[in-house]
């Protein structure tokens, strides 16, 4: 009943305006998607005027997802189709209103409610595609995903609401069929040339995969909570003391051709997040580049890591971590290559709630995360490709990731032996009749390179599987 309550509701609200215009957006969510521009740069003359003005988008989603496991593990598929429908205002003395919404039904997917027999686990991805809290809901899984206030000052602007944001830490996540949004208080400075500085407060989120809005305390511990460092199980769902995050980004423009940035988060009671990184462009001719950049995070805990009892916490009292990255490549116009290199070092486990983004390492591959663990070293090669004249493009990346021995628990937060990675994506805009239509095809295979004790545990949805994902959007 929420689903249909909420499409009746901004279809009533729609119907009111008479211009719809298009957007253009990769198949993947990209963060342009949610910072629609008014149809009118000047303020209007009434609160009438900019509804009237304002920007109307659609979207329609349909995503098919299957992973084969190893042997006699349980193989999963899923299909999920929905809609949504985003409006914001024209200016009315520099304010705008943005709202949103989208619904999601399960069409016909497997069982998500029963363990493998064999390791006792649940599904791990395709649950993703619809509500992991309540995996018997496959009609009413929707959301209220924007609901801001928007006040526009010269260059720059203040946002007071539901949103999307894109950042490091907390961003849109990778590869299901609604992003990670939050609520809370958003601020973009450009009014200093070469410099950009952005930030806010957010004390509520809805994760990936969820349809309720939690305090932030809250949002850590509803996907897997994994192992304490001395091997039990991590207790910590429910228990986090925390009001809320503070994010701070200083972005320069050193030279035309040095890009540096600096994010710091601070999460209240839990802990703390740092991340500097450069970017260099060296033109090497007129149609290609030679692509540098470097990153260092370093992580500290903040009181108790979120709970004073340390069975209960997020982070180890007094823990920290340490990450390097590295990339280098090179760019043309129909090509891209690069090799990246990341390190977390054995000071302490990187931890990121995976309810709130995905990594920031430049060795990051869709459907595998590094969060949760030391002592880690990762190499990462791709290639993208753009067809000349064509609407198709494509990419595959492969990658090796050493992890520390399952059983080094202080440091392996979730179990996971070293594996390697291999992505091929590909990708096509339609145009003419079936313009506003884009399709993706992502095919991961992972391949066990570490010890796993003859435990499906450390198998199932983790090494030796491959996994195929079908993807159509439509934007209008």
């Amino acid at each position: 009943m929420k689903s249909f309550f909420y499409l009746a509701l901004l279809c009533l609200l729609f119907s009111t305006f008479s211009e719809v215009k298009a957007q253009h957006q990769d198949v993947n969510e990209r963060p342009e998607m949610y910072k629609g521009k008014s149809t009118n740069s000047v303020d209007s003359s009434s609160i009438l005027g900019a509804f009237k003005g304002g920007n109307v988008q659609g979207h329609f989603r349909y995503f098919f997802m299957n992973t084969i496991n190893e042997g006699n593990l349980t193989d999963y598929y899923a299909n999920a189709a929905g809609g949504g429908l985003r409006f914001e205002t024209a200016q009315f003395h520099n304010f705008q209103f943005a709202v949103s919404g989208f619904y999601i039904f399960n069409i016909g997917s497997s069982d998500m409610t029963k363990p493998d027999p064999q390791s006792g686990q649940f599904n791990r991805y395709e649950i993703g595609l619809f509500d992991i809290e309540d995996a018997n809901n496959k009609s009413d899984i929707d959301r209220l995903e924007e609901f801001y206030l928007k006040y526009n000052f010269k260059e720059s602007s203040l946002i007071f609401g539901r949103q999307i944001l894109n950042t490091p830490f907390i961003n849109l996540q990778d590869g299901r069929m609604r992003p990670t949004g939050v609520d809370g208080v958003w601020a973009e400075l450009n009014e200093i040339k070469g410099l950009k500085v952005e930030g806010g407060w957010i004390y509520s989120i809805s994760p990936r995969s969820t349809t309720e809005w939690y305090p932030v305390g809250e949002t850590i511990g509803l996907y897997s909570t994994g192992l304490n460092p001395d091997g039990t199980p991590s207790q910590y769902a429910n228990k986090i003391e925390s009001k809320g995050v503070a994010l701070l980004a200083l972005k320069s423009s050193l030279t035309k051709h040095l890009k540096l940035q600096f994010w710091n988060m601070y999460t209240q009671n839990v802990f703390n997040t740092a991340m500097l990184q450069s970017d260099y462009t060296l033109p090497l001719n007129d149609k290609s580049n030679l692509i540098l950049a470097g990153q260092v995070i370093k992580q500290d805990a903040i009181n108790d890591g979120g709970n004073h009892h340390q069975s209960e916490s997020y982070f180890v009292k007094n823990g920290k971590s340490l990450v390097f990255g590295a990339k280098i490549g090179l760019k043309s116009t129909n090509w891209e290559t690069s090799l990246n290199y990341n390190r977390i070092t054995e000071k302490g486990r990187y931890l990121l709630p995976r309810e709130w983004g995905r990594d920031p390492f430049f060795t990051f591959l869709p459907r595998e995360r590094n969060e949760g663990f030391g002592d880690l070293h990762a190499i990462m090669a791709k290639i993208d490709y753009k067809v000349p004249q064509t609407r198709f493009k494509t990419s595959i990346a492969a990658g090796y990731y050493k992890l520390p021995d399952v059983k080094n628990f202080a440091l392996n937060k979730y179990g996971f032996p070293s594996y390697s990675q291999i992505n091929t994506d590909f990708r096509y805009t339609f145009d003419k009749g079936l313009k506003g239509l884009e399709a993706q095809l992502l095919l991961v295979a992972k391949i066990n390179a570490g010890e796993t004790y003859g435990n499906s545990k450390m198998v199932i949805n983790k090494v030796n599987m491959f996994q195929s994902n079908f993807v159509l959007n439509f934007h209008f």
